[in-house]
């Protein structure tokens, strides 16, 4: 390796914790990476040198079930690269057979920025005991400078133990320098509530601290998410913010609707960045989260979750959450009787701030919704994600479950196909994909009075397809309305944000109804507005009944305009 730099030197064009390790894996042969990539590995994967051979896979069990061969064949390590929680809980199996074939591999699995861990932000994982006692080793570094000795640690592990050993690789220790002096670093927020009231039951008094913070407020704002996506979730909700005529957002990354999506009151889908979410949150004096964690983010970035002069407080069932939460009170009790004692003890107001006016200052992020809305019929060519959308709305009924998995989409589904009923729309809160194929069936199986559609991306379908098969099987009637782009339309949108280009190739040979009728799924392709509009005309009708799935296979263009 080469000689290290003065620490003491400053931190511009520094070595960075990537560059060191690649330094690492070339010292060591490990150039040829097998992999499924996700978003928490971006930074690592973006503009890979030449010498790096980049092998994809479409699921994490042939990722490391190739790498395990190569291995076996090759008779050294290989280098696998997996996708936090979902890609390493999705590679156990295969892990096990390289432990057990004393394969040895060393395994990169990716993190969230260790700058918000603490806030459990969306992709986070608790990797360390995830795959179990299969890997001989696993290591997460405390600090990013430690990334390169612990790969080079886990290659010496391998060939040990002569299985997979792992180290975990939050996303933002790539770029860090990797021998500074002073990272300047921003500190993170205090991942902790300020007070915690905790009510097994919930009395009036329990939330009165609480609602005289709320009943102080000059514009108060609410989040909600799955903890409220009940019948009695959304009455208490709803009366709660027809008290307050507070504006109701979504969270960002919700698992469910909390709040039906057609009210007056409803603004939007909160931004999943601090930037953009100061910005719609700073005209709000307090926040009230119910059902919510505070707050999911995305991608980090530096500064706090909101302006200095917006107050937090949070209502929850959960524990953990209450705890960690950045918070000024958190009261921890059953959501829905501790909305409704809250209604009891605030005043009606009156000649405050309309949710128009509300609604409108949140238009900051691409995901608000002002309301349903249809696109405009674009030109005769290929099909965009919105305009399916807004075709099944003109056809589907108001009790229609909505499965979503199509991550570069989601924007359009949250404006076009708005929840009106609880359990109106369900997603992978995790961040996980494969997802929405089992889950809808799932779904229709538990609720066999409820219409179901999942919508979901080729790229997304392609990590649970067996679940068609079951769906066929056990009668589930589910329509399967699949938006092929022939890529990882989102991870395209990473690198090209980062300035680089993705190493991954596209996959639009793929056919999502070939693979249906194999499964004994019926399907058909759709590669027009005509075949759209016939294929749901026929299908949406019969779905209240239906007993039989179908797979519609979309080709749809990738939007360029998406911003992850």
């Amino acid at each position: 390796m080469n000689a290290e730099p003065d620490p003491g030197q400053g931190t511009a064009g520094a070595t960075t914790v990537r560059e060191a390790t690649l330094e690492v894996l070339h010292e060591y042969g490990l150039t040829t990476l097998f992999a499924n990539p996700g978003s928490t590995e971006v930074a690592f994967l973006t503009d890979l040198p030449e010498s790096l051979t980049f092998v994809l896979a479409l699921h994490e069990g042939s990722v490391v079930g190739m790498a395990t061969g190569w291995a076996l064949a090759r008779e050294r390590p290989a280098l696998v690269q997996l996708h936090t929680t979902a890609g390493l809980g999705n590679a156990v199996g295969a892990l096990a057979t390289a432990r057990v074939n004393r394969a040895p591999l060393v395994v990169l699995v990716g993190q969230q920025d260790r700058r918000h861990l603490a806030l459990e932000p969306f992709l986070t994982g608790d990797l360390h005991g995830l795959g179990g006692d299969y890997p001989v080793h696993v290591a997460e570094p405390a600090v990013p400078q430690d990334v390169p000795g612990a790969v080079a640690r886990a290659h010496h592990e391998a060939v040990r133990g002569q299985g997979p050993a792992l180290v975990v690789v939050p996303q933002g220790d790539w770029s860090a320098p990797a021998y500074p002096k002073d990272t300047g670093t921003p500190p993170p927020e205090r991942a902790a509530a300020a007070r915690v009231v905790s009510a097994s039951g919930v009395e009036d008094g329990d939330v009165h601290d609480l609602a005289v913070l709320v009943a102080g407020a000059r514009r108060p704002a609410l989040v909600t998410g799955a903890g409220t996506d009940s019948a009695q979730g959304w009455a208490a909700l709803v009366a709660l913010a027809e008290h307050l005529q507070a504006p109701v957002f979504q969270e960002s990354f919700g698992a469910r609707a909390g709040f039906p999506q057609d009210h007056p009151l409803y603004a939007g889908v909160l931004p999943a960045d601090r930037e953009r979410l100061r910005a719609v949150l700073s005209v709000h004096d307090v926040v009230l989260a119910a059902g919510a964690p505070v707050f999911r983010q995305y991608q980090y970035s530096p500064g706090p979750l909101v302006e200095p002069g917006t107050r937090l407080a949070l209502i929850t069932d959960r524990p953990a959450e209450a705890h960690r939460s950045p918070v000024e009170l958190a009261v921890l009790a059953p959501v829905a009787p501790a909305l409704r004692a809250l209604v009891r003890h605030l005043p009606a107001r009156s000649g405050q701030e309309g949710p128009g006016e509300s609604t409108e200052r949140s238009a900051g992020s691409p995901e608000t919704v002002q309301a349903p809305s249809t696109p405009e019929p674009g030109p005769r060519g290929p099909l965009r994600p919105a305009e399916v959308m807004a075709a099944l709305a003109e056809r589907i009924d108001a009790d229609t479950v909505i499965v979503e998995e199509t991550p570069s989409s989601r924007p359009d589904l949250h404006r076009i196909l708005p929840a009106r009923r609880p359990l109106g729309y369900v997603s992978a809160a995790m961040g996980g994909l494969g997802f929405a194929l089992p889950a809808a069936a799932g779904i229709r199986m538990g609720a066999p009075d409820r219409p179901v559609v999942a919508v979901v991306g080729d790229g997304s379908a392609l990590y649970q397809v067996q679940a068609l098969w079951s769906a066929a099987r056990y009668g589930t009637g589910v329509l399967f309305l699949v938006l092929a782009n022939g890529r990882y339309a989102i991870m395209d949108r990473l690198a090209e944000a980062r300035g680089g280009k993705p190493p991954w190739p596209a996959f639009d040979q793929v056919s999502l109804s070939a693979l249906a009728g194999g499964l004994g799924c019926p399907s058909r392709q759709v590669g027009s507005h005509e075949d759209l509009a016939a294929a749901l005309d026929e299908i949406v009708p019969t779905l209240r009944g239906r007993t039989e799935p179908v797979l519609l296979d979309v080709a749809v263009a990738p939007d360029p305009e998406f911003r992850p």
